[in-house]
């Protein structure tokens, strides 16, 4: 398996070596879940079923401030097959999930793409990544998502290296939502879900409020005031953050009114907002 499946082109033979993600080419999943601390379009209300969550060990970004860095870096999970996955997407469906919403999954979209031609649920596909993906990937998965909940980490470059280990997020990521709009070009709701579509995500970060701010101009100067955003406040200074001085601690309500007053100044009303309560680890799941 020679991987160049996301923008890092490892071209590493994942059967017998690691790539940049790292993990090789054994599918590796922590938890299987519902969860219900998504969007309320994807997880519903608090009290209902909620979204079935699949998530996946190894991350081709390295964040410093991480909260699932069990995972992400120390790619900590239990190996299954693609039938092994097929039956996690069967019993996640026979729960009541919403929906399958596949958490930090580009470097296994070959394996995935696998499962859902073996078995398709009656629920959508959710494509929860970090925005850092290629674009022939993304068409790859035109007939296989039906919702991409994306990141949009950053409007600098220098930003996307410091915190992330990634010189070129800015314009990939962009590529990316770009390919992912195209393959869902219109956002469909019916009865307070998502059944087709796009969420952006952006995640505050301490002392870093101009770059959200042009997040925003971006998103609503390419794809419209009516794109669906999520505005996130629940940025805690985990992982290895602390050795970053400028983002070692919560971000304060005034960083947040700014951000979600540049979305009102854009007529942008199909934004989500969380309580700056939200930051708390006690909503992060407790994973292995």
């Amino acid at each position: 398996m020679i991987c160049s499946i996301c923008p890092r082109h490892c071209n590493v033979d994942r059967t017998n070596k690691v790539g940049f993600c790292g993990v090789s080419d054994k599918i590796v999943i922590n938890k299987a879940m519902l969860h219900h601390y998504e969007e309320p379009l994807i997880s519903g209300e608090i009290t209902d079923k909620g979204s079935g969550a699949i998530f996946f060990a190894g991350c081709n970004l390295k964040c410093c401030y991480c909260q699932n860095h069990r995972l992400s870096h120390d790619c900590v999970g239990d190996e299954y097959t693609v039938d092994g996955l097929v039956e996690i997407i069967k019993d996640l469906e026979q729960q009541g999930a919403y929906n399958i919403n596949f958490v930090t999954p580009t470097h296994y979209t070959d394996q995935i793409i696998a499962a859902l031609d073996i078995y398709r649920p009656s629920v959508p596909i959710v494509w929860n990544s970090s925005g850092y993906e290629a674009v022939e990937t993304i068409v790859k998965l035109k007939d296989y998502v039906d919702i991409y909940l994306v990141d949009m980490k950053y409007a600098s470059d220098e930003l996307g290296l410091r915190y992330s280990k990634v010189s070129d997020y800015v314009m990939v990521n962009r590529l990316c939502i770009d390919a992912m709009r195209q393959n869902q070009p219109m956002d469909i709701v019916e009865s307070g879900l998502m059944k087709k579509g796009v969420i952006i995500r952006h995640l505050i970060l301490p002392n870093h409020t101009d770059d959200s701010v042009e997040c925003l101009r971006y998103i609503h100067d390419n794809w419209g005031e009516q794109t669906i955003v999520s505005i996130m406040s629940q940025y805690e200074p985990l992982y290895k953050a602390s050795k970053y001085p400028e983002i070692n601690r919560k971000i304060t309500k005034l960083e947040y009114k700014r951000v979600v007053s540049q979305a009102l100044r854009l007529n942008m009303m199909n934004c989500f907002v969380q309580d700056t309560a939200s930051a708390d680890s006690k909503y992060i799941p407790d994973f292995k």
